[in-house]
């Protein structure tokens, strides 16, 4: 299936590992040209030159701390200025505090992920409304749909809340809006050099093994599987879906949403 997404400009935030690395490969494999957005400018540049390198198509790096207002300002100008405007925003970016999280961890991740989700939309929905197209695509978290996680329900409850109200303002000037719920899902790792990591590694094992057991598919989604889907709601295909959610979980088990 063509996509039609060749020449098309996208921005993925958090996009040089994971998931995020996975959909701006999927949209370059496609023929868009890809800014990656990172923290560092150095990391971005060499995803970039090993995506160029792969699909040939243009790549470039971007430094951005998205919990910043300037920083996501200057970014936009320099994607802006390169790329001559930008098609698709893909927003990605996320900070995670593991064990106990305190009022300041929870202010710092929800300025991250959704404030800055919000001020790369800002930066980038002008130029889309005035060209009378755009896609962007904000990654949520099954977190939204179940407890465990005071903030991982939080952050990713108001992504999707911020997702619909966007797509209500934005629609109607030809720029759809929407969330996606990835489940578990695959991530690199590194190896591990000694017994503490053997036991680690030993207890992601049996925590991988319990949630293939919770989808349909029995094993964890690879991030090439969710950037699959991703790709399609950049794509002008996807027009009819616009302000809903989408959830690349393999089928998560239980709850019945309708």
């Amino acid at each position: 299936m063509d996509l039609q997404l060749k020449h098309r400009r996208a921005v993925v935030t958090g996009g040089t590992r994971g998931i995020g690395f996975a959909v701006a490969r999927a949209l370059a494999t496609e023929g868009a040209s890809v800014a990656l957005v990172s923290r560092s400018a150095s990391h971005a540049e060499e995803q970039a030159a090993v995506l160029r390198e792969e699909t040939g198509a243009e790549v470039i790096g971007a430094a951005a701390d998205t919990g910043d207002d300037a920083a996501v300002t200057a970014m936009a100008r320099t994607v802006n200025e390169r790329f001559g405007g930008v098609d698709i925003l893909v927003n990605n970016a996320a900070i995670t505090n593991p064990g106990h999280i305190s009022e300041d961890d929870l202010e710092a991740e929800i300025n991250v992920k959704v404030r800055g989700y919000l001020r790369c939309v800002r930066a980038f929905a002008p130029g889309m409304t005035e060209r009378g197209w755009g896609r962007i695509i904000n990654i949520s978290g099954l977190a939204a749909r179940q407890t465990g996680s005071v903030t991982g329900s939080v952050r990713n409850a108001a992504v999707v809340a911020m997702s619909k109200n966007l797509a209500g303002e934005l629609g109607p000037s030809g720029v759809n809006v929407v969330s996606v719920q990835p489940g578990p899902t695959r991530t690199d790792t590194s190896s591990p050099t000694s017994t503490a990591r053997e036991a680690r590694r030993c207890s992601r094992a049996d925590l991988e093994r319990q949630w293939a057991e919770s989808v349909a598919i029995g094993r964890l989604v690879e991030p090439h599987e969710v950037a699959a889907g991703v790709a399609f709601l950049a794509s002008p295909l996807s027009v009819a879906i616009n302000g809903d959610t989408i959830i690349p979980s393999g089928g998560f088990k239980g709850p019945i949403y309708y």
